[in-house]
Formats: structure tokens, C-alpha cells, sequence
């Protein structure tokens, strides 16, 4: 695995592969890499000539600087971790380098309604933050593919956009959410859990597994109610939402029924940890 620190040269090393007629797939992370990175690193290898994993802790998109503060890094793991699955390159750039002219970005992306409704709405700027950074990564790395996690659902359907909105030329890629043996989404922050919090922080998948089960047979707004207290009597601190949209727009459905794909999304903190998740209804 080659590591690369700056930009420029980085940019150069993939010029002479696409010369070469290789694809490019492309991974970016905030490292503290798990099993569910690995797997997107996995879907590249399988599908790519080359594969690319950025870690990149992005400030820009943290709306709570104390988050950002005590998000977790372990680079050495990270780039054993990524040694050991296979990734042929490794971008390990500095503040400095991503943001040369200052964190103000001169682009405002008209993202929609994706930018005001649920992550949007809970942590303002933080998806101006995603698109300023991807968009900065993929000028960087010109992949052929961009490889996502789909626990970050509003995320990916964000990237989309971004993409649309400049017609880059880089297909997405989601990839299934990994979850731990108890149904836990997995996700960097986990690494911030006591073991106590740990125990209790499966609560959020069954609170969605609830509304899948019973989402034929139950009120939208009490299945709702009922998740919110699944999550409340494990000793959540604060719920942000859960919700019951289409999979394709985002937008909450008062229904079911209707034969549309749903996504049932929820976001709530436990013991100061912010964790999201979520499940595709087909």
C-alpha cells in the first residue's frame, strides 16, 4: 500500500493508472475504520483495478466542535487494518491540504429539502461539510467509483446529488449497513461507548426492527410513539428523530401500503454519543 500525504502527488500516481486503462475505486473515511469500512474497501477490490481509502477527520462538517474534539482516531490500526484487506492507496492528508484557502468554502451546494429534514435539520452545515470535502477528494482522486456506507443513508442520496449537480463523472456505490452480532449498527462512534452504553445502544435497531415487523399492521404515528419508547426505557438521553419516509425521496409517508420501498431512520444520544441508523423496507 502506497501512502500518500499531499495532493498534488497523489493526483499525479492516479493519472499514470488511468493511463494505464485501470479504474479507480475510491473509499473516503474519517478512519477509525471497522468491518463496515472494510467491506466498502472489499466491494472495491472486487470491482476496481485499483482501490483508494482517504482518512480525512473533516471539520467542516462537524456542527458541534466539541464532536469533532473527541472523535476518535487510530491511524495505526487504520492503516493495518487497511494493509491487511488490501488497498492498493491510502490518502492521509492534512487540514491544510484539503483546505489550503481557509474552511470558508466559496461554493453553496443547492442540495434541496435533503439539506433541511432529518441529519439536515438536527445539525445545520453539516452536509455543505460533506459536499465541500467529497467534492474536494474527488477532484483529488478521479475515481471511477465511489464506494458509501448505507447506515449514512441521507448521506449517499446527498453525494448523489453532489455529483448530479456538477456531472462528475463517478458512479456510486452504496454499500449494505454491517451490523455486530446483537443487530448494532457498526460506526466509528461506537468506539466511544462505556461498556454499559454498549449494551444499551442496540435499543436504536430494535426500535427500527419494531416498525419493520409491525409496519403492515400498525398506525405510522403510533409505530412512532412505540419505537421512541423502545429507545427512552434503554436509557437514551435525547432522541432527534425517528422516521418512516420513502427510500427514494426521503420525505415521511403518513402510510404504508402503497408498495413503495420505506427507510425507517432514527437518530437519538446515549451518554453523550450521537448514533443514527437505519432499515430499508421493500
Amino acid at each position: 500500500m502506497i501512502i500518500f500525504k499531499h495532493a498534488q502527488s497523489l493526483a499525479k500516481h492516479i493519472l499514470t493508472l488511468h493511463e494505464k486503462g485501470q479504474t479507480i475505486g475510491f473509499v473516503p473515511t474519517m478512519g477509525a475504520l471497522h468491518n463496515g469500512h472494510l467491506s466498502l474497501i472489499n466491494q472495491s477490490r472486487t470491482t476496481c483495478s485499483s482501490t483508494v481509502c482517504s482518512i480525512f477527520i473533516n471539520p467542516t462538517q462537524f456542527n458541534d466542535p466539541k464532536d469533532f474534539e473527541k472523535y476518535p482516531v487510530t491511524i495505526e490500526n487504520d492503516i493495518l487494518l487497511l494493509e491487511r484487506a488490501g488497498t492498493d492507496i491510502l490518502f492521509l492528508p492534512s487540514v491544510a491540504e484539503i483546505y489550503p484557502a481557509g474552511l470558508t468554502s466559496p461554493i453553496h451546494y443547492e442540495l434541496g429539502y435533503l439539506e433541511n429534514i432529518l441529519e439536515g435539520f438536527y445539525r445545520p452545515g453539516h452536509f455543505q461539510g460533506v459536499c465541500q470535502v467529497v467534492h474536494t477528494l474527488l477532484k483529488i482522486v478521479v475515481p471511477d467509483y465511489i464506494f458509501l456506507g448505507q447506515k449514512d443513508y441521507q448521506q449517499c442520496m446527498v453525494i448523489q446529488k453532489l455529483i448530479s449537480l456538477f456531472s462528475l463523472p463517478v458512479i456510486l456505490k452504496p454499500g449494505d449497513t454491517l451490523r455486530e452480532a446483537d443487530g448494532l449498527a457498526m460506526s466509528s462512534r461506537n468506539l466511544r461507548l462505556s461498556p454499559a452504553s454498549r449494551q444499551k445502544a442496540v435499543a436504536v435497531y430494535q426500535a427500527l426492527n419494531y416498525i419493520k415487523m409491525h409496519i403492515k399492521t400498525t398506525d405510522i404515528q403510533q409505530l412512532k410513539q412505540d419505537a421512541i419508547q423502545i429507545i427512552e426505557q434503554a436509557g437514551f438521553n435525547k432522541i432527534d428523530y425517528v422516521e418512516i419516509c420513502d427510500a427514494a425521496t426521503l420525505l415521511p409517508v403518513e402510510e404504508a401500503g402503497n408498495g413503495k420501498p420505506l427507510v425507517v431512520l432514527a437518530a437519538a444520544f446515549l451518554d453523550g454519543v450521537r448514533l443514527i441508523d437505519n432499515i430499508i423496507i421493500a
